[in-house]
């Protein structure tokens, strides 16, 4: 016992300074926890009126500010403690500078992934196609993409190769075109069968009347005349009014009158005779 209390009277300011620091710290991350959802909500809220509601960026940058707060009270509490935060901030630098180019591929993702939030050549929920990849965006993070395919499957992409590829959306815009091809017989009219595919266009209240529908003859093939429908839609409704047209088209061609010819082939067999030759004995 006097052992203990000769070590408390010989230690009794660094243990009193150590509580203080321990029970400050203790403060200092309830303040922070706190401070964290605050600032994490009101910056969401923020960005969401700025980015009209662009639940990604969002959230990301809510994210960020957070642990930005977080970051603030660490430096706090090792300077509480003695820690030259000076020295730990140069060395820190001099860490991510090593880390950097140990890791220049998982950073141009970052930047990739920084590039498309904010120029935002895809959205969450657009369907798009890159690199021979189609899918709806499900997720943008900061080092990966996510898609998920029409038939469901799961693809998560790098973000530098969706930036560095050709990306086409088809859902930013608010109508698509259709082209709806159709072959008729040499033998049938063009007029007739133009009429009835403009006919047929006409009684889809969904299409769109400027730009009108139109009919033309797209080419002579081999074996048909192949008439071509194009009509704008809403994007939304673009493929259920392109699946009826296509079944309707061949209904209507019939009702005129028309045929869809199969391919075919002329094939002329030419028999020649051997000439006959003499032989002599």
């Amino acid at each position: 016992m006097d052992t203990l209390l000769a070590f408390y009277h010989t230690y009794e300011n660094q243990i009193f300074n150590m509580g203080k620091n321990t029970l400050l710290t203790l403060m200092i991350l309830v303040i922070a926890s706190l401070l964290s959802k605050m600032v994490k909500k009101g910056v969401f809220a923020s960005v969401s009126r700025l980015s009209k509601n662009d639940e990604i960026v969002s959230a990301l940058l809510s994210k960020v500010a957070a642990y930005a707060v977080y970051l603030v009270a660490m430096v706090i509490i090792l300077d509480l403690f003695g820690v030259n935060t000076a020295s730990l901030v140069a060395l820190v630098g001099a860490a991510g500078l090593a880390i950097g180019l140990a890791l220049k591929d998982t950073l141009s993702n970052i930047a990739a992934g920084i590039m498309i939030l904010f120029l935002k050549p895809i959205k969450k929920g657009e369907f798009v196609e890159f690199s021979g990849t189609m899918g709806t965006v499900k997720d943008i993070g900061l080092f990966t993409s996510i898609f998920e395919t029409a038939d469901g499957l799961y693809i998560s992409s790098p973000n530098s190769a969706v930036w560095a590829s050709t990306i086409k959306n088809f859902s930013r815009n608010s109508r698509r075109r259709m082209d709806i091809t159709v072959g008729i017989s040499y033998d049938d009219s063009i007029d007739v069968g133009m009429k009835a595919l403009l006919d047929l266009a006409s009684e889809v209240e969904v299409l769109l009347k400027d730009p009108a529908p139109q009919v033309i003859v797209h080419m002579l093939a081999d074996s048909s005349v192949n008439l071509q429908l194009r009509a704008w839609a809403p994007t939304d409704k673009y493929w259920e009014t392109f699946w009826a047209m296509q079944k309707n088209a061949k209904l209507r061609i019939e009702e005129a009158g028309l045929t869809i010819p199969f391919p075919q082939r002329d094939l002329h067999i030419y028999n020649h005779a051997p000439a006959q030759q003499n032989v002599t004995q």
